[in-house]
């Protein structure tokens, strides 16, 4: 005696439909139709495992090296200068999350080069600090971070904002500050500097529109006899907001907190969109394979109809012959979205060594470094969105099995048997 055989009625002859059983061409075709419903429902499922790494990976990617740049919090003065920062770091530190923090300057200012002019914005930092709140001495390319020293006026610039303006290490570039921000007339105030090292970030905002001079030369600059605020890092960048919040209410004086979240607020709501969207998009495809197994069903119960009157001769009740058909369709359901989270999430984990292998096969590249300044495709996968995918698979597939096992359940086993 099999397993099936052990199970309750309506279970192993839900279990037999599911099976092809004896072979007749209607059989045959509706056995071809829920291998369809199988099939799509696994393709949904899949496409939308890895479609959803993909994004993850890119919002993570994008992330990371944005933070490698920006602090996890920058704290600003009402006043617009910190006379008392080493206070207020001192305070910072008593939060247990706090790993790092360092004084800046920022301002916004014109570089010039050759005729070429781009905007830039100016950041005074003091070099020995900066590793302790970013990573750009780290992905400094040429020269060095610590060239920076007060009273050189000595500039760190981005990659493409080296490129742009045409320059090199040891090369001049002229900076003009807005009137107003150190200033004393109505003119802008130039000053020449020289390209102490050039950086890469993998940002291209800040490889393009950023530039490091060191804090002293930065206040002399803008006018100022003390930072504009600190910055600090985390040791976990996700409780940038919560810790905001904590440091607003311990730490005392006219300060303002801003996380490393609302920095780039567009870019963030931008990309939980995109996910959004191509969420409701793909799980459509997943309800076309839905309906399909509607189709399947009625095509069953049609086809079984002698059947389902045999078995209400018999006794079956009609919550019973319901409960048969939804179970068959369940069934096709749970297979379809089991083969449709495995195959996902295998490619999902291995996703870096298909798309090279796709791209030297076919002799193209998905992803030009000139362009998305990344080569690789990422991928980052969650498995609360594999739960959450494989949750809405099974729910869609258990309600396409609503009316189809309604419509069995209300088969008359007098009408069924006339033609029999």
């Amino acid at each position: 005696m099999s397993l099936i055989d052990k199970l309750p009625y309506e279970w192993a002859v839900g279990i037999r439909y599911t099976r092809a059983g004896k072979r007749s061409a209607r059989n045959s075709f509706i056995s071809f139709i829920s291998l369809i419903s199988v099939s799509g429902i696994a393709l949904g499922v899949a496409a939308l495992i890895v479609v959803l790494s993909v994004m993850n990976g890119f919002q993570k990617e994008v992330t990371d090296r944005m933070l490698s740049v920006v602090a996890h919090i920058e704290i600003y003065d009402a006043r617009g200068a910190m006379p008392n920062w080493q206070d207020v770091m001192r305070e910072a530190f008593r939060n247990p999350a706090v790993k790092g923090a360092a004084p800046f300057v920022e301002t916004q200012g014109m570089l010039m080069n050759d005729g070429v002019m781009k905007p830039a914005v100016l950041r005074g930092v003091l070099p020995e600090e900066e590793s302790k709140v970013s990573d750009v001495p780290k992905n400094v390319k040429q020269g060095g971070f610590n060239a920076l020293r007060a009273g050189e006026f000595n500039i760190v610039l981005g990659i493409e904002l080296a490129r742009s303006l045409g320059v090199k290490v040891g090369d001049k570039v002229t900076l003009a500050v807005a009137p107003g921000q150190g200033s004393a007339g109505l003119a802008p105030r130039m000053l020449h500097l020289t390209v102490a090292a050039i950086f890469e970030a993998g940002h291209f905002e800040y490889d393009s529109g950023l530039a490091f001079v060191h804090m002293a030369d930065a206040e002399s600059i803008v006018g100022l006899d003390a930072p504009s605020g600190l910055r600090l890092r985390l040791a976990d960048l996700h409780d940038a907001p919560r810790v905001a919040q904590e440091l607003s209410r311990s730490v005392p004086g006219e300060l303002q907190f801003r996380d490393w979240s609302k920095n780039n607020p567009t870019w963030f709501a931008a990309v939980q969109s995109q996910k959004k969207m191509m969420f409701i998009i793909l799980v459509l495809i997943i309800a076309v394979a839905a309906f399909n197994l509607v189709a399947t069903l009625a095509m069953t119960v049609t086809d079984k109809q002698a059947d389902i009157a045999i078995l209400r001769t018999l006794g079956s009740s009609p919550r019973s012959i319901m409960k048969i058909f939804m179970i068959q369709g369940a069934l096709i359901g749970i297979i379809g979205t089991v083969a449709g989270v495995a195959a996902g999430v295998l490619l999902a984990l291995n996703i870096d060594v298909i798309i090279p292998l796709i791209e030297r096969a076919l002799g193209i590249q998905f992803l030009s470094k000139d362009i998305y300044f990344i080569s690789t495709l990422p991928s980052d996968l969650r498995w609360p969105d594999v739960f959450g995918i494989a949750g809405v698979a099974v729910g869609l597939a258990f309600l396409a099995t609503l009316y189809p096992s309604y419509a069995a359940s209300r088969v008359k086993p007098a009408e069924a048997l006339r033609y029999e």
